[in-house]
């Protein structure tokens, strides 16, 4: 990926907030732009210092999280106007609400190449007239685009029985997720959980089963909170560390919860800068998740050497394998997810054994370095 002097090539990434860009692109962009010009649009209003390495400029538009016809076509019309003035060989959308917008203003734009990415569906987990506008949302963002990709495998086939894609026209770049992990800073050390377990106060004996992620019903919270509920009395050296923003207030009130205990047998730290000197606290990652896009969070659990119970929501079979790399417990079920954790508990050696084939496993599907050059090789091939 030398840098190209003779650069001609411009790519626009739209995003609803740069968080994302942040999160899921920097080393996307960091490549692609040692052989095109890339740009960023999103709403900047909360982030005036922005800044990525690889970007060749910004735009700020406004987009509003919520459903809002006249601002989200204030939004398209802004967007496309700024599409035409920079005469973009390709476009590539970011989030459902991005995607939309970008998808509208793209084509409104006559831009050529116009890619957006699947990493999860909102409506998975609704019912009734908002399942049906939010699906008829992704359908749109489908017919109007003419490169779909999808982070993961068991994703991809989800939507296309959902009838949402097709075969032909959708496909996942290297083995999935959206940027792999970083496998040199996802390292497992003794040291580091010895020193985090040190600064949490958690005692070296104790099983810790950790969660990270945003805080609310469809990640499973309250069948974690209840399962542990049920195995903490039982099993005196079990521990709870739960990391993330509190979407929904779940940690308010935990007195519902007789056997969990703050600062005994449970801990809620918050959001986490470093995720993995944090999670190296814990024994044993869960993710009971009602729906996810593919599930980052277990790959990084794994890198780890942490072995993981995942609830069998659909993308969730790509990160990781039944008694190989964890345990899987069905989605919204207390009892298969105590069964999990009472196991994991009683066999140490299981433990080992499924963190340590954890660990391969990312190292073979999805490093971070692997999923960047499968980014590279899409644009090299539909732009040159």
């Amino acid at each position: 990926m030398h840098r190209n002097p003779h650069i001609t090539k411009n790519i626009c990434f739209v995003v609803a907030t740069p968080s994302s860009a942040e999160s899921f692109l920097k080393d996307h962009i960091k490549a692609l732009s040692q052989s095109y010009n890339i740009y960023l649009a999103a709403d900047y209003t909360n982030y005036p210092d922005f800044h990525l390495d690889g970007l060749k400029g910004i735009y700020h538009f406004p987009i509003s999280r919520q459903i809002s016809i006249k601002r989200d076509m204030q939004a398209v019309k802004a967007l496309a106007d700024y599409f035409r003035k920079m005469k973009f060989d390709a476009v590539h959308s970011v989030t459902p609400k991005a995607g939309l917008i970008t998808a509208l203003a793209g084509k409104l734009a006559g831009i050529k190449h116009r890619t957006h990415i699947f990493t999860g569906q909102v409506w998975a987990t609704k019912t009734g007239k908002m399942r049906t506008l939010l699906k008829s949302i992704d359908k749109l963002i489908v017919g109007l685009d003419n490169h779909i990709l999808v982070d993961g495998e068991a994703q991809r086939q989800f939507l296309i029985k959902e009838g949402v894609l097709s075969e032909k026209n959708s496909r996942v770049l290297g083995a999935g997720s959206i940027c792999g992990a970083n496998t040199e800073r996802f390292t497992p050390s003794e040291d580091v959980r010895k020193q985090q377990r040190k600064e949490l106060n958690i005692p070296e004996d104790a099983v810790v089963y950790s969660f990270m992620g945003r805080l609310n019903r469809d990640k499973g919270i309250y069948e974690l909170l209840g399962s542990f509920n049920a195995v903490a009395p039982d099993y005196p050296n079990a521990y709870l560390l739960i990391f993330g923003s509190d979407e929904e207030n779940c940690m308010s009130d935990l007195s519902g919860y007789v056997n969990i205990k703050p600062g005994v047998n449970f801990q809620y730290y918050g959001k986490t800068s470093t995720p993995e000197l944090s999670l190296q606290a814990s024994d044993v990652f869960c993710l009971p998740s009602y729906r996810e896009g593919f599930g980052m969070s277990v790959v990084e659990a794994s890198c780890l050497g942490i072995p993981v119970i995942c609830s069998d929501a659909y993308a969730l079979a790509d990160t990781m394998v039944d008694n190989e790399t964890g345990l899987r417990c069905k989605v919204k079920d207390f009892d298969t997810l105590e069964k999990a954790m009472v196991y994991f508990y009683n066999h140490p050696e299981e433990r080992k054994r499924m963190g340590e084939n954890g660990r391969k496993r990312v190292l073979e599907l999805f490093p971070g370095e692997k999923i960047v050059q499968a980014w590279y090789n899409f644009y090299k091939e539909i732009l040159e």
